[in-house]
């Protein structure tokens, strides 16, 4: 909406009362208000992420485990006495950020990390995430579209995962996490890859965060912003590169969620870089060992 405004020339004229003057006045300087305490409401919680994720990004587990268990507890009383629901929306999201990283944290030691030890981080996930999604109400694409479309969503989710998964692999060379490239193994990996990892960081990252980021800051905030927060959260790989190389997966994920509501397309497309990054490609080599 534009706002009013008058030239010194319609002032001297007579063309503009003062109290019009006035009232522009008070709906700029309620417009600017409004959007200063957006960005202390948004900011300050991803300012806290980001620097507990810098603890990760630095060694420091213990204290960044400590400080997700104190912004545990600051995001459950704020979503316990904030009154306006397009905020408490966005800080359920915020909230399971920190149940993630906590799931994670907690892990017994002992465990090697290997395939099925993501199904003991994310799985539990499935409980808030599904209180989440039923309180926010996000909207999706209809079934029926999806199934129309699902002949163009496969070949673009393999295309696309192919294509990231490999720049991934060049960036931080990850180990295979099946032992051969065998029809039950690679069963078994897109199943963790897709419908495990790739649907619960989805439905946080893009549909639970991005969508209630979207109504409170625009398309643009909530697209930045969660995906932003998605590449500080690969934090734990150690490298730079792989943090903005994940903003930049995060972006164009985003968007396409934001294009198509599709939650199946860009679940798939994760998925599928996650199948080519830790099974296919440690295998047969760079492009698939073409060359």
């Amino acid at each position: 909406m534009a706002i009013l405004s008058f030239t010194s020339s319609e002032l001297d004229a007579g063309k503009a009362s003062l109290p019009g003057l006035g009232k522009v006045l008070k709906i700029q300087t309620e417009e600017k208000t409004g959007f200063l305490k957006k960005i202390l409401y948004v900011g300050i919680p991803i300012t806290a992420i980001t620097l507990t994720e810098l603890l990760i990004f630095g060694g420091r587990l213990r204290e960044a485990s400590i400080a997700y268990t104190l912004l545990l507890l600051l995001f459950s009383y704020s979503i316990a006495v904030i009154t306006k629901p397009e905020i408490r929306k966005i800080y359920q999201a915020f909230l399971l950020l920190t149940i993630f990283r906590l799931v994670n944290f907690s892990m017994p030691v002992f465990l090697e990390k290997n395939l099925y030890s993501f199904v003991f981080i994310y799985a539990p996930l499935a409980i808030p995430i599904t209180l989440a999604t039923t309180h926010q109400k996000v909207r999706y694409e209809r079934k029926r579209d999806t199934l129309k479309r699902i002949w163009i969503y496969l070949p673009l989710s393999v295309l696309a995962g192919l294509a990231f998964g490999q720049v991934e692999y060049t960036l931080i060379g990850t180990r295979e996490f099946i032992p051969d490239l065998s029809a039950t193994n690679l069963l078994i990996l897109i199943i963790i890859m897709v419908f495990i990892v790739g649907l619960i960081e989805e439905l946080i990252f893009r549909s639970i965060l991005q969508t209630s980021l979207e109504e409170f800051l625009g398309p643009a905030g909530g697209i930045f912003f969660s995906s932003l927060l998605f590449g500080i959260m690969h934090s734990a790989y150690g490298m730079p590169y792989e943090m903005a190389y994940t903003f930049l997966v995060g972006g164009f994920l985003g968007y396409l969620f934001y294009r198509t509501r599709s939650l199946p397309l860009v679940v798939m497309i994760h998925g599928s870089i996650n199948v080519f990054l830790f099974g296919i490609i440690p295998h047969t080599g760079p492009v698939l060992g073409l060359i």
